[in-house]
């Protein structure tokens, strides 16, 4: 199985993220799926303006060197208000910039977030959705990873607690695997 690099980004910047602590999970998982996880920071964007256009910033370049030099991205995400974070919509506005230059046509693309509500991320993650599929992104269609996170769900090391979520989360890894073998030689 041909490994396929992932770039991860987290769309939280809060020290004590749950969606962190499931992509670290995640990581852990990934090799089982034949992905190697790459975190990809977004904290350190500016706020997009189109001032940045005519003379992108080093964090600008640097941040869209990192989507492209990734087979495919998985975009972990909290649900803020019913939406996603204004840092992980910055970055995805950085990622579309300048005009003519978006990363996300054909794409790779999976979405998953945690949450400790019992409709986890779902609204957030049909926003995201919707925004990601009118930049051309290819998504992961299912299985759909809504993640109610309890205290329970990780175990003492971080790892996913019960069998039967890691086999979900093995599934939902391996379809965007599959989702990248589609859209990557």
């Amino acid at each position: 199985m041909t490994e396929r690099t992932v770039g991860v980004i987290v769309g939280s910047v809060s020290t004590n993220s749950i969606n962190r602590r499931l992509a670290d999970a995640l990581a852990e998982l990934a090799p089982r799926a034949g992905l190697d996880f790459v975190d990809i920071e977004i904290a350190q964007l500016p706020y997009y303006g189109t001032q940045y256009d005519e003379d992108y910033p080093v964090e600008g370049a640097a941040y869209k060197a990192a989507l492209n030099g990734v087979d495919g991205l998985l975009l972990v995400t909290p649900e803020y208000n019913r939406s996603i974070p204004a840092v992980l919509k910055n970055a995805i506005d950085w990622a579309t910039r300048p005009s003519g230059e978006s990363i996300f046509p054909h794409k790779p693309v999976g979405v998953i977030g945690a949450s400790d509500g019992d409709l986890s991320t779902a609204v957030a993650q049909t926003h995201l959705k919707s925004i990601l599929t009118s930049q051309g992104a290819a998504l992961v269609g299912e299985p759909e990873a809504y993640i109610h996170f309890t205290d329970d769900y990780l175990d003492d090391d971080g790892a996913v607690a019960e069998e039967a979520d890691v086999a979900f989360l093995l599934e939902f890894l391996e379809a965007l695997r599959d989702q990248i073998a589609r859209f990557v030689p």
